[in-house]
């Protein structure tokens, strides 16, 4: 996209060559960024992280603390210090912490490449940590203010499932106008995610009865044939035309082949697009019974990350950014992400957007990189999001 994009207003047009203009500078800043490798496994890391992050938030006259992680590193709260406490706010998420292993830079640089930013960390999420400091720096530089002020929180757990975190994520978006997540955009054509998956985790114990295979199998109550049995009635649960899938990824049972096995043990993964089917996942995983009556069945587990649904302030949101979008000459477009994110929980108490982050690909992969022309034009349009009007809370 070039700053004389087609069908882009005027403010458009501008917005994108400001940011457009800054690509050096941003280069070098999500460069930087990702050269700190900070593991969620390694929390002393994330201060690093911080270390370029807070000058950033504070050139843009930012109070910025720092909250202590209590079970993993620290997280950052960016508040722009001429923000009334009573006037509405606008929640953008972000976290500082990879999938990454120390030690990953020795065999996979930060580089650039054929208008690429490859590197660990690029795409998910460094990149749009960058894009939240650049797009205020585009309208610090066109003195625009938004109406609704910027608050900015980055975690540090979120590919964790945010566990220690999450406490902050709902009090934020409970009092946010709304909440904008710069997660990677979905796919190569970089689709706006509207909609995200709920997860859910179950764990299925079996306890039969043990005797010996060859001298006495009927004395016994094998329960991996059990398994067997609970394997395909979970697998009659999905429903994947309603998005709903269950996967058995993991089974153990037994201590010796000629003992019939006394227990066996199953992990299931869930995956629902809505609520009611996490509910009704949840009501079905705890039915299921055991054929042989020899054979103790215990069901536990829960959909533990709820889906981001559309839900109407949600498709607001999408609608505003559309519009915005427009103003830019960009056509937006929405998806389905497989995957959960911090989103998943802000949409509980506040229209969500997410998937605002770059566009690219190979997130958790040795291929991973942004695309730095489009992703550019996508830090241009969190610029023009974040001077829409306060969303009506009915």
């Amino acid at each position: 996209m070039t700053p004389e994009a087609t069908g882009a207003t005027e403010i458009g047009e501008r917005t994108l060559a400001r940011v457009h203009g800054m690509h050096e500078a941003f280069v070098d800043f999500v460069s930087r960024l990702c050269r700190v490798e900070s593991p969620t496994d390694h929390p002393d890391t994330q201060s690093e992280v911080h270390e370029i992050l807070e000058p950033a938030f504070r050139d843009l006259d930012y109070d910025v603390r720092i909250i202590r992680g209590q079970k993993s590193g620290d997280h950052l709260l960016a508040v722009p210090r001429a923000r009334s406490r009573r006037s509405p706010f606008q929640l953008l998420m972000g976290h500082s912490d990879t999938v990454w292993p120390i030690g990953t830079l020795d065999r996979m640089p930060v580089c650039v490449e054929g208008g690429r930013l490859c590197g660990p960390g690029t795409i998910d999420m460094k990149g749009g940590l960058g894009m939240i400091i650049f797009a205020l720096r585009a309208l610090r530089d066109m003195d625009m203010v938004p109406t609704v002020a910027p608050v900015v929180f980055v975690n540090a757990d979120e590919e964790m499932g945010s566990p220690d975190s999450k406490r902050h994520v709902v009090r934020l978006a409970k009092a946010a106008n709304r909440a904008l997540v710069l997660e990677p955009a979905l796919g190569p054509s970089g689709l706006i995610k509207t909609a995200r998956k709920g997860i859910g985790n179950f764990e299925v114990y079996l306890r039969g009865k043990a005797s010996h295979a060859g001298l006495d199998p009927e004395a016994g109550a094998s329960a991996i044939l059990e398994l067997s049995h609970v394997i395909q009635q979970v697998d009659l649960l999905n429903e994947p035309d309603k998005g709903t899938t269950l996967n058995v990824g993991i089974v153990k049972g037994g201590t010796r082949p000629n003992v019939v096995a006394a227990e066996a043990t199953a992990s299931v993964d869930v995956r629902v697009t809505s609520r009611d089917h996490g509910r009704r996942i949840e009501e079905r995983m705890s039915a299921i019974e055991a054929v042989n009556q020899d054979v103790a069945i215990e069901v536990s587990g829960e959909i533990r990350v709820p889906p981001l649904e559309r839900t109407p302030r949600n498709v607001t949101l999408w609608e505003e950014a559309r519009q915005r979008g427009g103003e830019l000459g960009l056509a937006l477009d929405q998806g389905l992400a497989g995957g959960g994110s911090d989103g998943n929980t802000t949409s509980l108490y506040t229209a969500t957007l997410d998937g605002l982050g770059c566009v690219g690909d190979g997130a958790h992969a040795d291929h991973e990189h942004i695309e730095l022309a489009p992703t550019l034009d996508r830090c241009a349009l969190l610029a023009r999001l974040l001077m829409a009007p306060a969303l009506s809370t009915t």
